[in-house]
């Protein structure tokens, strides 16, 4: 959090974008992407409500009644859980692209979350603040997935359990890179690609792979995590919903990555590299593979153990 002081009726926060799942870890594993993000200002107001007052930079409308904006369910869940006299008045800048697969709705989530939180008498703490974020989440997502809340409130790779959350140690030579095409995948779209069989061998070879990359994190082993940053059960699923994405995955693998997948819902990818330069020479192969199948793309090449929310 910054040092600054923050008036008694009013602060803002920044929360940056992330990458839900990590491949293998659907649901429960994210990191945090610097560079972009979601930035929220929260006021003190006397009425015993959350107010959605303003929302800004979205390239579509979404809802300014509180209950169905992911940032009004996190207040309103805080604001019941904690018995609060007095309500919230939001305003919202949204920085990370809709359908994205970059964790926007959470990003609006958390931000109001952190900035509310400073207005509070006695502040929570992350994990104290992460059962709201968790409501909030829901609203967009339609269920209570932490991959992209937790790894936003505690900053770096965390993984997310129903009551917890626990970061994962990661080296700080790693850096991701994450590219998104301009287009658009609707999680709940992505969501149905998933209905259907699945084979039991196929949920041994995913926790396999869910254990190596967590094995590999903890002890710095980049070939580890290369054993482990194949996802065999849900990217065959989404992956023909993504146009370019196999040769955009192919280009950060040629380019040295130790995995590369699907970010959250996608459409976006992302990569793991040992060293930035790396990332940073794999960003524009990555993107010249959407731009051959027809798509104009933004890239971000950030630390995987990057900061999480911030109040400004």
């Amino acid at each position: 959090m910054s040092g600054a002081a923050q008036a008694a009726d009013h602060a803002r926060a920044f929360a940056p974008a992330s990458v839900g799942n990590v491949g293998v870890g659907f649901d429960i594993l994210g990191h945090v992407i610097e560079g972009v993000g979601d930035t929220v200002g929260v006021r003190r107001i006397e009425a015993p409500e959350v107010r959605i007052a303003a929302i800004r930079g979205a390239t579509v409308d979404l809802p300014l009644q509180a209950p169905a904006n992911t940032a009004g369910a996190a207040l309103i869940a805080m604001r019941e859980a904690l018995g609060l006299p007095f309500g919230f008045e939001v305003e919202i800048d949204k920085g990370i692209p809709l359908g994205s697969g970059m964790g926007g709705s959470a990003a609006s989530c958390v931000a109001a979350l952190v900035a509310a939180n400073a207005l509070l008498q006695t502040p929570l703490s992350r994990q104290a603040l992460y059962p709201f974020a968790l409501t909030g989440e829901a609203v967009a997502s339609g269920g209570r997935h932490g991959d992209n809340v937790g790894p936003m409130l505690l900053g770096g790779l965390v993984l997310s359990t129903d009551e917890r959350l626990v970061r994962v140690p990661v080296p700080a030579a790693w850096y991701s890179v994450l590219v998104h095409p301009d287009a658009i995948l609707e999680t709940r779209r992505a969501r149905e690609a998933l209905q259907g069989h699945y084979a039991l061998g196929e949920f041994v070879a995913q926790s396999t792979h869910l254990a190596l990359l967590l094995a590999g994190c903890h002890a710095g082993d980049a070939e580890l995590v290369r054993a482990g940053l194949r996802d065999v059960l849900v990217e065959p699923r989404r992956a023909p919903l993504i146009i370019g994405f196999a040769a955009a995955k192919q280009a950060a693998l040629q380019a040295g990555a130790m995995g590369a997948s699907i970010s959250g819902a996608g459409p976006s990818v992302f990569g793991w590299f040992e060293t930035r330069a790396q990332a940073e020479a794999a960003a524009p192969a990555i993107q010249a593979a959407f731009a051959d199948a027809g798509f104009d793309s933004q890239a971000w090449v950030s630390p995987v153990d990057s900061p999480g929310a911030k109040l400004l």
